[in-house]
């Protein structure tokens, strides 16, 4: 997708089951206007339904992950058309954290508002450690949106989440990943090569089970109980997957198990 004369768009490559998603708006940071959203969702749809993708990275073009929401698009909204817009958003954030296909964030430059939820809402953070952080809502009137009121609490913890809301305050990748927002910190330059890599670990493992154990985790903290049935339910039906018995035979013959995803 792109527009008549603004660098505009998605661009999607796959190898090996990982599929590379860059999110391309240059002129802007790859600020997240509606028009990118719209075609990250596409893409993302159309690549979770995708028999021969087993994991996403998400990326941004020319060295920038994201700087937030498009601010030139924001004039004149209602409350209603307000509501409206969010709730457009929210169907990609719910693709990106219900998914069964896990998303691995390579964040470059800049991951600011918007952009810092965008990779709030991805299963695993790698980020280059000069990579500028900051959760500037408020500095707009805004409070945090994207999912991250519940993504922000449960990767770093409620207080320090509340800090970071609250302030707005900048901050580096090192603390990032001390508080659990980054899991890889990688040399400027090298994320997107570190979080393929990653990517394409997960790939080679059973998909069934990948989709399973993301799905269950992304429902967030559950009770013993409830974490127990949910573990018999699902394995009791990984048990009849070709791709179990296919794991069992490779480890007694000590080999590579080859899945399918059946």
């Amino acid at each position: 997708m792109s527009g008549d004369s603004v660098d505009l768009g998605v661009d999607v490559t796959t190898s090996g089951g990982v599929a590379t998603v860059t999110m391309r708006y240059p002129a802007r940071l790859n600020a997240l206007s509606l028009e990118l959203r719209e075609a990250l969702h596409d893409a993302v749809f159309d690549l979770m339904a995708d028999p021969e993708v087993r994991v996403l990275v998400l990326t941004g073009a020319e060295g920038v992950f994201s700087a937030g929401g498009d601010i030139s698009g924001m004039d004149n909204l209602t409350t209603m058309a307000g509501r409206a817009r969010l709730q457009r958003l929210h169907r990609l954030v719910r693709l990106l954290i219900e998914g069964e296909k896990p998303v691995i964030a390579a964040v470059e430059g800049y991951a600011v508002g918007a952009g810092m939820s965008l990779a709030a809402a991805c299963d695993v953070v790698v980020a280059a450690e000069d990579v500028v952080w900051n959760c500037a809502f408020n500095k707009l009137g805004l409070m945090p949106d994207m999912a991250a009121i519940w993504t922000l609490p449960a990767r770093m913890g409620l207080g320090r989440a509340k800090r970071l809301m609250l302030t707005s305050e900048q901050f580096d990748t090192d603390s990032a990943a001390d508080w659990g927002l980054v899991e890889e910190v990688t040399e400027p330059g090298a994320a997107l090569a570190t979080a393929q890599g990653i990517a394409k670990t997960i790939a080679k493992r059973a998909p069934a089970a990948v989709a399973l154990t993301k799905t269950w985790l992304s429902r967030g903290p559950m009770g013993l109980n409830e974490a127990l049935a949910a573990e018999a339910d699902a394995q009791a039906v990984l048990f009849q997957t070709e791709d179990f018995t296919e794991g069992r035979t490779a480890f007694m013959e000590k080999r590579v198990p080859e899945f399918k995803g059946r």
